[in-house]
């Protein structure tokens, strides 16, 4: 897999969100902010965050979704529990994922992040698909964008958001990006 000079990934689903725009032409993409989500909240493989990010989430199909009514959001990426990735919004492109967030002392951090989303909550583990994937797929964004830092959304929006939240292994990720990965064309071990 990789990323074309569009920012989209080959090979996955790519349903566009409305939600996104421009980014200020002086920002590097430098900033990977990991997320969770589930709609209605802990349930998994239904069509509600699809639906958030492109605007068509009915409010009275649930009361959880009269919160979200009007909202307008997106990511880039959202990995399904069995490692599915669905792309909304080009890397190029700022998605709505963020929100009043600050990294380093520099505001409104979708202007110069990639978000993905994980299919899951603050309550339950993710799976080891969505383990893999999301090391892959980091590894593909760091190959092609300058990457400094990689955070969950608790850290650029403290007090205010939660996610990835307790369950998500931030030991088991940063040990995936750094092992040794056979090269699949040489049979050579290559640095992940």
């Amino acid at each position: 897999m990789q990323i074309d000079a569009n920012g989209y990934l080959e090979s996955v689903r790519l349903i566009p969100s409305p939600n996104c725009d421009e980014r200020p032409t002086e920002s590097a993409i430098n900033l990977l902010v990991i997320h969770n989500i589930s709609l209605p909240p802990d349930k998994f493989s239904g069509d509600g965050v699809i639906k958030l990010f492109t605007n068509q989430l009915d409010s009275e199909i649930h009361p959880y979704y009269q919160t979200l009514h009007n909202l307008k959001v997106s990511a880039h990426f959202f990995i399904r529990r069995d490692g599915e990735i669905i792309q909304f919004v080009a890397c190029n492109k700022r998605a709505w994922h963020a929100g009043v967030s600050c990294w380093q002392s520099k505001t409104q951090c979708n202007d110069f992040s990639i978000g993905v989303e994980l299919e899951g909550s603050d309550t339950q583990p993710f799976t080891d698909a969505q383990y893999v994937v999301l090391t892959a797929l980091s590894l593909i964004l760091q190959e092609t964008y300058p990457i400094i830092d990689i955070v969950g959304h608790s850290d650029i929006a403290a007090g205010r958001k939660t996610d990835p939240g307790p369950y998500f292994d931030w030991e088991r990720y940063r040990t995936a990006l750094l092992t040794p990965i056979p090269d699949r064309n040489t049979n050579n071990p290559t640095r992940s």
